[in-house]
C-alpha cells in the first residue's frame, strides 16, 4: 500500500482472527515511516467515561462509555473530539475537525469541543508492519465518516461500514462469524 492510512479507517477483515482486532473498526490517528497508530471505533466498555472524566461529561458523545482503543497502554486515555469551528494550524485534526485532544486540561481551556469519545489505550504498528498487514489482506482501507467516530451503535459499525461500500468489499457484511456453520 503507498501512502498513509491517516484519517482512514482500517477495518479488520474476516480472515483476521485476532481477539484483539476481530472485526474491529479503527480510525487511523497517525502514519508515516516510522509506524502507525489508531483507536478502535467498536469495542465500547460498560463503563461511564464520566466517571473518569466528570469535567467532560457535557462533552461526551452517545454511549457515553469508555471504548477499548486498542491493546497498547490500556492504561492510556485518549481523547477523540470534534471541534467544526477551530481554525487553528496547531489543532492535529485527523478528520474533518475530529482529532485528538489532551482530556487533562479542563473543558474551558480547549474551546469548542461539540462531541467527545474517551479511548484507553491504541493500536500501534512498528515502521512496515501495518503495509505488510494490509498487503497480506489483514485490513480494508476505507474512507471514514464523522459518524463512524461518534456512532450510537457501535456493535453495528463493522457491518454498516462494510455493507456501505461501492465494491465487492460490501460482500463481506454478510460473512458469517464462524463459516463452519452456514
Amino acid at each position: 500500500m503507498d501512502g498513509s492510512t491517516a484519517g482512514r479507517l482500517l477495518v479488520a477483515t474476516p480472515t483476521l482472527l485476532d481477539p484483539n482486532f476481530y472485526r474491529t473498526v479503527l480510525l487511523m490517528i497517525e502514519h508515516d515511516q516510522d509506524g502507525a497508530v489508531g483507536v478502535v471505533l467498536n469495542r465500547e466498555v460498560d463503563h461511564p467515561a464520566g466517571e473518569h472524566v466528570p469535567e467532560w461529561v457535557d462533552h461526551l458523545a452517545e454511549p457515553r462509555h469508555v471504548f477499548i482503543g486498542g491493546p497498547v497502554a490500556p492504561e492510556m486515555a485518549i481523547g477523540l473530539a470534534y471541534r467544526p469551528t477551530v481554525e487553528d494550524p496547531a489543532w492535529p485534526s485527523v478528520l474533518d475537525g475530529i482529532g485528538t485532544i489532551d482530556i487533562s486540561e479542563p473543558p474551558g481551556a480547549i474551546s469548542d469541543v461539540e462531541e467527545l469519545r474517551v479511548f484507553a489505550g491504541y493500536a500501534g504498528w512498528g515502521a512496515g508492519q501495518l503495509e505488510f498487514e494490509i498487503a497480506a489482506g489483514s485490513w480494508f482501507v476505507l474512507e471514514a465518516r464523522h459518524d463512524d467516530v461518534f456512532t450510537r451503535d457501535p456493535a453495528g459499525l463493522w457491518r454498516r461500514v462494510v455493507r456501505r461500500q461501492r465494491s465487492r468489499v460490501a460482500l463481506y457484511a454478510d460473512h458469517p462469524f464462524d463459516p463452519t456453520t452456514n
